[in-house]
């Protein structure tokens, strides 16, 4: 693993405020980051939930009309999966117990957060169970944002577009469900735009895989292939992209996210960060890929938690030699990390 040169707990449930009187903050995590001009921005994803509890009965969130709505539903008709997911008896089909919509916060530095800004809700019937763990990417002149929308109809990932993050422009869903860690590269490679993303099967025909596709328009997505699997125990669950990919002189530098397999009912296994190298020219070559991870869950805030034992990238800037790597703390807390970049490139150059 990489030395720390930095590492904080930024923003804790209880710093956030609801979006309503009647629900609770329970996570702040997964945020999307970006440099701007006065410093940095942070687009967390917030969880909330009811505050109401009834005895035998568990609540079920969903947004309709700008507001969320509960169904209750009795405990002996649904089944726990994990905290995060339950399962109706009656069809089989999966209800999350919480919701999720998304922040701005500003920084000066990355190390500190100084205010709070808009709120982007869910509005579609796309988002009726909320918007998740977004990405965001300059591209030219504007902020584009890849995020998870789930409903009814499955986990699928919308973009939308900013010039200031307080409004923006919905461009609807980009990759159909069951899909998730879109990011985009910040600038177009032979003549078009390039994103990895991962499909989520409901078929093990093999291992958890990264993809890669390519678009004329940010819009129309095609080309697929998959670029990279899992390997190892610690990423034999799930694998996913993390931040969007870092131009450098050594080529694309492509942090991601990987968890391993747990057998105890109802417990999610480990999340750690990877990193590879991809070619600037093609970004299909995987140059460079260590068979260990570069951050594992280590600090108390990233093994207690929501979900305990996660670190999950969604943001990096780089300043100088300075990475700092922001990430989602066991599905409750904001953290960041700094790592240097020459270390980092080394240790995938050398693996």
């Amino acid at each position: 693993m990489l030395t720390r040169h930095f590492e904080k707990l930024l923003l804790r449930p209880e710093d956030v405020a609801p979006s309503a009187d009647d629900l609770e903050v329970i996570g702040a995590f997964n945020p999307g980051a970006i440099a701007v001009d006065d410093g940095i921005v942070l687009m967390v994803r917030v969880v909330e939930r009811p505050r109401e509890r009834r005895a035998g009965f568990t609540p079920l969130p969903r947004w309709e009309e700008g507001r969320v709505v509960v169904d209750w539903v009795a405990d002996d008709e649904l089944e726990l999966l994990d905290s995060r997911v339950v399962r109706r008896q009656s069809d089989g089909l999966l209800r999350l117990t919480f919701t999720s919509h998304l922040q701005m916060f500003h920084g000066p530095d990355g190390r500190s957060i100084e205010r709070a800004g808009t709120r982007l809700l869910p509005e579609t019937r796309c988002e009726a169970y909320g918007v998740e763990d977004p990405r965001i990417t300059r591209i030219d002149d504007r902020f584009y944002v890849t995020y998870v929308s789930v409903s009814r109809h499955g986990a699928a990932t919308a973009l939308a577009s900013t010039d200031d993050f307080v409004s923006f422009e919905r461009h609807g869903v980009i990759f159909c469900p069951e899909n998730k860690d879109v990011v985009l590269f910040p600038e177009p490679i032979a003549g078009q735009y390039a994103t990895l993303h991962r499909p989520t099967t409901a078929h093990p025909f093999c291992t958890p895989e990264i993809w890669l596709a390519r678009s004329a328009d940010l819009i129309h997505w095609g080309n697929h292939q998959p670029l990279a699997g899992s390997r190892a125990d610690w990423e034999s669950d799930r694998v996913g992209a993390g931040p969007p990919p870092i131009r450098t002189d050594r080529g694309w530098l492509a942090i991601y996210h990987a968890s391993c397999q747990n057998d105890s009912a109802g417990q999610v296994g480990t999340y750690s960060a990877g990193a590879m190298l991809l070619d600037l020219d093609d970004p299909s070559r995987v140059l460079a890929r260590p068979a260990e991870p570069i951050l594992l869950p280590q600090a108390e805030f990233e093994q207690q938690g929501f979900v305990p034992n996660v670190v999950f990238p969604t943001g990096v800037v780089c300043r100088g030699d300075m990475l700092s790597v922001f990430y989602g703390a066991a599905d409750t807390h904001t953290g960041v990390v700094e790592l240097s970049l020459a270390e980092l490139l080394d240790s995938l150059l050398l693996s």
